[in-house]
């Protein structure tokens, strides 16, 4: 998900989509991208606004360099999350699928074989994580059983430290549950009222991030330099790269080492690069 307006990062977002804005050494979206492909999810629909979609195609392309098929759907006006969840029922058909807001940066070791493996009942799964200052997010009530009982959008008194993440798994009755969400006092479709009605039907599962994995909603500026400054710690003392999706391509075997390698000999010699040239190296 990855139209709105960014209208937190203004002036930032005025001449470009804020999912195109740099965390550290990608452009944002390249992360929960990752956690995509991490998932072993190798078919993606992008919702974008219609000013930044041919950047992002310019991007991206199609996915055939990483071996993954991406498609694009432009939202026409910024109508909230639900409706950007509503542009994507003729290209989910009648399956499962995973959402996940662009603006969401997520890290851990193991992640990817977590959610790749992970039992996802029917209905709505939710990812919480735990916070300090839960008044910033959207914050889950449960009961005394751990069942969730209701939903508070950035609450002034700490009801709950369980924010929610924008990593969501929804069943195919998502789209038609969406269909039945009013407009908010924002004008929006809100992603919390479709959840509220999974809610009322007892369908949402919640699974607790462990204490192993960041999570980083990138929505603010300071935000974004928290995010930043995280990956670059990590990137230089681990030698490794976050949210490199060539790499992650590599690793589940959707490209090769030859053609990863004809795509880096197109590219110019800087440390993102010559990272994916090393790799080609090691797995030639």
């Amino acid at each position: 998900m990855a139209g709105g307006t960014g209208s937190r990062l203004s002036p930032l977002t005025t001449m470009i989509s804020k999912q195109l804005l740099p965390i550290y050494d990608k452009p944002m979206i390249y992360y929960p991208l990752s956690t995509l492909m991490l998932a072993g999810v190798n078919e993606v629909l992008i919702v974008t606004n219609q000013n930044d979609q041919s950047a992002f195609e310019k991007l991206l392309g199609d996915g055939s360099n990483l071996g993954i098929q991406i498609k694009y759907i432009t939202q026409s006006e910024p109508k909230g999350i639900a409706d950007g969840l509503l542009l994507g029922k003729q290209f989910v058909s009648n399956e499962s699928f995973w959402f996940i807001l662009g603006d969401n940066v997520f890290h851990g070791v193991g992640l990817g074989t977590q959610l790749r493996e992970m039992h996802l009942p029917t209905g709505a799964n939710i990812f919480t994580y735990e916070v300090a200052d839960p008044s910033q997010y959207g914050v889950l009530m449960v009961d005394d059983q751990g069942s969730p009982i209701d939903i508070i959008e950035k609450p002034l008194n700490s009801v709950s430290n369980l924010a929610i993440t924008g990593l969501y798994h929804f069943d195919n009755e998502a789209f038609q549950f969406a269909e039945r969400v009013n407009s908010s006092s924002r004008g929006e479709l809100e992603i919390t009222d479709l959840l509220k009605i999974y809610m009322n039907n007892k369908r949402v599962f919640v699974h607790k991030l462990s204490r192993g994995t960041a999570w980083l909603d990138t929505g603010s500026t300071q935000m974004m330099h928290d995010a930043s400054t995280y990956i670059r710690v990590l990137e230089e003392r681990s030698g490794l790269k976050i949210g490199c999706l060539e790499e992650i391509a590599l690793r589940n075997e959707w490209i090769t080492p030859t053609e990863l390698t004809r795509i880096c000999s197109a590219k110019p010699i800087n440390g993102y690069w010559n990272y994916l040239r090393s790799l080609c190296k090691e797995f030639g």
